[in-house]
């Protein structure tokens, strides 16, 4: 070997594979403004639609009269359900196994629910003659709050399921309950809680929010009747479902069905389900037989696209005197809205909320969740989270707050003395999770040291004798969460959506000069696929990431695939890239021998290509091996560098992470300064470290906002008054803390790669790490637990509870 030769650095450096901080390619036409969303889609002869909505949250139809409408120059049509109910297309499923009115027929059961949809020739005249429709209603009582749901009393909400006691899970209790969902051992939790020294138990309620994402939701759909082709460009997180739930609504063979997602200004789970204006654009454009161009507001987004979390989670622990918990028990009352539009595996009505004994060795535990109706939009999306895990994790980080309260123990010691050890793992929890892999004692006690938590105690108390002296009029407050997360949502045994089980898959093709394009069945909102897929494909292929082109988005080109959300992408499709790229790789294993004479088996890969062992200079690289096997594959071997993977995880993967912040609060104006916030995260494998310090600052953003400000509120009459970003909190770079981020690395076991996913992480940490530093900061004073959001007015609200402004 000669001085000019590589070394073994510079071949691997040169790949920019898995560890390497690659600068994301995606970057380089996003910053210039070129990024190609769905409202730059301009077809020929295109138009514009617009919804009719309610004012009302709850009223009957009595009339629609679109004539006016009609008549303003410019508008091609007016749909209403009265045209949809003929092609059977007035009501679609939802993922949960629920129907959704796609145009309102009888009632209308939230504000803002879509009565009619408008086509004109352009989105000025559509919102003119929106404008223009006359609808009767008769007002009707409204319930808003999931308890008074349930009264014997309460207004009867779905008269089209009126007779309908069998619900998807199990008997209906009440004409507006959707399910009961029970998992875990009821009698052993009881006696468990009969026995204890301790019990804590407390109401702990996760407010309605929203994804809000920078782009709305949107659809371009345009029917070729010549070729009974329809074609729908549109905001999807997941592509292939939207196009099977497409060809099943509207009898259009799927192979007909073209899905296109473009480029997307973010998801968070509000583009998973299916919109009633996807499926007006289809059918205005089916009649009208031009392109329909459908894009919501901001307010139509807020107020009617899926919303997020509300649940209402009556929690207890059961434990001895000296902090070992012994149970826990959980009922949950889960606001779905008008509809169960949830976009939860079949199995799971209420998501990975099971997950919900954390990170602790909780020996028995029982969860009861009851799914209710109210006259609020419907939804229930993963916003940053895995189905519900970020509901679980603020449950039980909380409760682990008021235990220690309770116990007048250290919130940090408590959580180490209730954590699974690490040679526990693989570990089988109570409520039914095989959690892969973990070292939570060591992720503790690394965040611990880094923020010298002993010395911020120590600052705490002083501070709080001197505000009990009347020195000052600031409260100090350190919030520890340490969470456990489920992702990878795969598992053909847990997770299917539609009955369509929950793989995902790769299409791998080297051209002969040695690039590599590579199509995948997810979908990015931005969190850097093209970077970080083209990272593990260099370093299984030993091709630069610069030679690799990734593809995803649509569903001509795309192999199936269930998209992206819930941190699946990678323990998901990550892993259908590697095993892809390993079939590749065995066939460049024989077609290496075959150029260097020798056995296959007397080959080693060596970074970037195939060395005979023993021999260093007899070497193929890949390139090589490509360009061979487009001009002289071995005999009986077919040409090509090929392979496609379906890959379906044998588990979830467990990511987890230790949040410590720190907050001071004025008790005077209820402001609060986050003077700190440390996040260490364990992700397994860590392909891109970059991107995943961007995945955490964003996540840990969305966070702040949620626990801080953010909330989908009603009035008594059901209207939304949050319905715009000057009502509704978005942080901006101004209100946004410092983030200070840390790692551990434990791969799990299962995984090709060992990755585990990041995405969801910082907002299943971060929101109970901000809420558990606010009421770190009362907890001396009396005070046990207060709702999210922390906003100024309640956090003065709380200060005021407790006597603090006479």
């Amino acid at each position: 070997m000669n001085d000019m030769t590589p070394s073994q650095k510079e071949r691997s450096d040169k790949l920019e594979g898995m560890g390497c901080k690659r600068k994301r390619v995606e970057d380089v036409r996003f910053v210039q403004g070129k990024g190609n969303y769905v409202d730059d889609v301009k077809l020929p002869g295109m138009v514009f639609g617009d919804f009719v909505r309610s004012p009302y949250a709850h009223a009957r139809i009595k009339k629609i009269d679109v004539s006016k409408a009609l008549a303003l120059p410019g508008v091609k049509a007016v749909l209403t359900a009265a045209e949809l109910k003929p092609l059977k297309l007035h009501y679609m499923p939802t993922l949960a196994g629920d129907v959704q009115a796609v145009l309102a027929e009888e009632k209308v059961l939230f504000q803002n629910q879509e009565v009619a949809f408008v086509v004109a020739e352009d989105r000025y005249i559509a919102a003119d003659a929106i404008e223009l429709v006359e609808v009767e209603y008769e007002e009707l009582p409204v319930v808003i709050d999931p308890f008074k749901a349930m009264l014997p009393d309460a207004p009867l909400l779905r008269e089209d399921i009126k007779d309908k006691m069998d619900g998807a899970h199990g008997k209906r209790k009440h004409h507006n309950h959707i399910f009961t969902w029970e998992v875990g051992d009821k009698s052993a939790t009881e006696a468990a809680f009969a026995k204890a020294d301790v019990t804590i138990k407390e109401m702990i309620s996760y407010q309605r929010v929203h994804p809000c994402p920078l782009e709305t939701c949107a659809a371009v759909a345009s029917m070729d009747k010549i070729k009974g082709e329809l074609t729908l460009w549109g905001t999807f997180q997941a592509p292939h479902v939207i196009r099977t739930v497409g060809s099943l609504l509207s009898g259009i063979p799927e192979h007909k069905i073209h899905v296109i997602a473009p480029d997307i200004g973010g998801g968070f789970g509000n583009k998973v389900g299916a919109y009633p204006g996807y499926i007006c654009s289809i059918v205005a454009s089916i009649v009208l037989g031009v392109p329909v161009k459908w894009v919501e507001d901001r307010i139509e987004n807020l107020s009617a696209t899926a919303f997020a979390r509300d649940y209402h989670m009556t929690t207890e622990l059961a434990a001895t005197k000296d902090g070992k918990i012994t149970g826990m028990r959980v009922h949950v009352l889960a606001d779905h809205g008008a509809f169960d539009a949830c976009a939860d595996p079949t199995k799971y009505p209420a998501g990975f909320f099971n997950i919900v004994t954390g990170s602790y060795d909780i020996p028995v535990a029982h969860l009861e969740v009851d799914g209710i109706y109210t006259n609020k939009a419907p939804g229930g999306v993963a916003y940053r989270c895995s189905f519900r895990v970020t509901e679980a994790a603020y449950c039980v980080e909380r409760a682990m707050d008021v235990l220690a309260q309770k116990l007048g123990m250290d919130p940090a010691q408590l959580r180490i003395k209730n954590f699974v050890r690490a040679e526990q793992f693989p570990y089988q929890s109570a409520l039914g999770w095989e959690y892969d892999s973990g070292d939570y004692h060591t992720a503790m006690d690394k965040a611990l040291k880094a923020v010298d938590y002993d010395k911020l105690r120590a600052e705490q108390k002083a501070k709080q004798a001197a505000f009990k002296r009347g020195e000052t009029r600031e409260l100090m407050g350190i919030g520890i969460a340490f969470f456990t997360e489920i992702v990878g949502a795969g598992p053909s045994k847990n997770c299917d959506i539609l009955g369509i089980a929950m793989f995902d898959s790769a299409e791998i093709r080297i051209h002969p000069t040695g690039s590599i394009i590579a199509r995948m069945g997810t979908k990015s909102q931005g969190q850097g696929h093209e970077t970080t897929y083209a990272q593990i494909l260099a370093t299984e292929l030993g091709i630069p990431a610069a030679d690799i082109m990734i593809e995803e988005g649509n569903t001509d080109t795309a192999p199936y695939g269930l998209g992206t959300y819930g941190s699946r992408s990678t323990p998901v499709a990550g892993a259908a890239i590697a095993m892809a790229a390993r079939k590749i790789r065995a066939k460049a294993q024989m077609i290496a021998a075959h150029l260097l004479e020798v056995s296959e088996y007397d080959l080693e890969w060596d970074i970037d290509g195939y060395r005979v062992k023993g021999a260093p200079d007899k070497f193929k690289t890949m390139k090589e091996i490509a360009w061979a096997s487009y001009n002289a594959p071995p005999p009986g071997l077919e040409p090509g560098l090929e392979a496609v993977n379906y890959y379906d995880p044998p588990n979830m993967t467990y990511p987890f992470g230790a949040y410590i912040c720190v907050a001071d609060v004025d008790v005077d104006t209820g402001s609060t300064k986050i003077r700190r916030f440390y996040a260490l995260d364990d992700c397994g494998t860590r392909i891109n470290p970059m991107i995943i310090e961007g995945q955490i600052h964003g996540g840990l953003t969305e966070a702040f906002g949620i626990a801080m400000g953010q909330e989908i509120r009603y009035d008594d009459y059901g209207n939304v008054v949050t319905a715009s970003l000057m009502d509704y909190f978005l942080p901006t770079a101004v209100e946004t803390p410092h983030w200070e981020t840390d790692f551990t690395v434990t791969p799990s076991p299962h995984h090709p790669i060992g990755a585990k996913g990041v995405g969801e992480s910082p907002n299943v940490g971060g929101v109970p790490c901000f809420s558990n530093a606010i009421n770190d900061a009362f907890a001396f004073l009396g005070s046990t637990h207060i709702q999210m959001p922390h906003d100024n007015w309640r956090t003065w609200m709380a200060a005021d509870k407790l006597g603090l402004h006479k």
